[in-house]
């Protein structure tokens, strides 16, 4: 460019063909507005590049794409430096107005997502609250230790009342199925087994127990709605009366200890049980005892923040 030439960057603008639809199509990106403030406040089209960290031949043609999408002329370039036209002027005044509310827009956002993410409300059935979750919240701990966890423990069916009604952002059950309203992802396997005193009849059998054994026999057994009690339900396809009935794994296992009589709980929970033999493993035949531990939410709300730092733990 030859001393004292100039170069308008939109001689004859193209009138914007598309009045009608979507705002969108009509007013330009905040990445355009911005670049059009750094050339306004610089005076110059490569600093207004440097500082947009793009080059200046993708800074001009951002400006003539704006050209023609609002279809006037912006800013004209001479060796002197870039200077805004007077629309150019007026359109950037209309473009401050515009970035400023996005800023305000983008603070409350970020606001938004630092209150998500200072606090989390996890709901868990008993087994998994008790065995596997502990060691979760502390490595979620290191990794955001500004978030202030609470857990609810109960069972199953009660995970998925707290998931529903908003009292809980993620949640864990061991039923054999997802209960209504929730997504779910399967995080890790479990398998029930028969544990009865060292002093009891079962533990000095030679055969194994055939389902229909166990099925008659009255247990120790967690309440209904707990995903144990439905893993073993299914299983046997019915259960007898429960000899006692009780609300926690840890119950249901201090009072198989003491001899009260045989249960049926997670090989999770009784593992120092039996090795210390204050349990003895019972083996049944003919019986599927196994089941999928899984992380739930509600339906199309997938975790965000510190529920999915918490989910992708589970899975490490």
């Amino acid at each position: 460019m030859t001393s004292g030439e100039r170069e308008t960057f939109a001689k004859e603008p193209a009138r914007p063909s598309d009045v009608t639809g979507s705002i969108a199509h009509r007013v330009p990106d905040l990445g355009a507005l911005e670049l059009l403030l750094a050339v306004a406040r610089l005076g110059s089209l490569g600093g207004a590049a440097r500082e947009m960290g793009i080059t200046q031949p993708a800074a001009s043609s951002r400006i003539r794409s704006m050209e023609r999408r609002l279809g006037v002329a912006l800013v004209d370039r001479s060796p002197r430096g870039s200077r805004l036209t007077d629309a150019g002027a007026l359109v950037t005044d209309w473009a401050r107005r515009i970035v400023e509310a996005a800023q305000a827009f983008d603070a409350g956002a970020q606001a938004l997502r630092d209150r998500r993410d200072s606090r989390l409300r996890v709901a868990a059935s008993m087994t998994i609250a008790e065995y596997l979750l502990p060691g979760w919240l502390l490595a979620l701990r290191a990794e955001r230790p500004d978030t202030a966890v609470s857990l609810l423990a109960g069972n199953s069916a009660a995970v998925a009342e707290r998931l529903l009604s908003g009292e809980a952002d993620l949640g864990f059950v061991e039923g054999l199925t997802v209960p209504s309203g929730l997504d779910s992802a399967v995080i890790a396997r479990d398998r029930l087994i028969v544990v009865a005193a060292p002093a009891h009849p079962w533990t000095r059998r030679r055969r194994p127990l055939s389902g229909q054994e166990l099925a008659s026999t009255p247990l120790i057994l967690r309440e209904e709605g707990s995903g144990t009690r439905q893993v073993l339900d299914a299983a046997l396809g019915g259960l007898a009366r429960p000899l006692i009935e009780l609300s926690s794994t840890t119950a249901v296992k201090a009072a198989a200890v003491s001899g009260a009589g045989p249960s049926v709980l997670s090989e999770l929970a009784v593992g120092e049980e039996l090795a210390t033999r204050r349990l003895v493993s019972v083996p049944v035949e003919g019986v599927r005892l196994a089941r999928a531990l899984r992380a739930v939410w509600p339906t199309g709300h997938r975790p965000t923040g510190p529920a999915r730092e918490l989910l992708s733990l589970t899975r490490g």
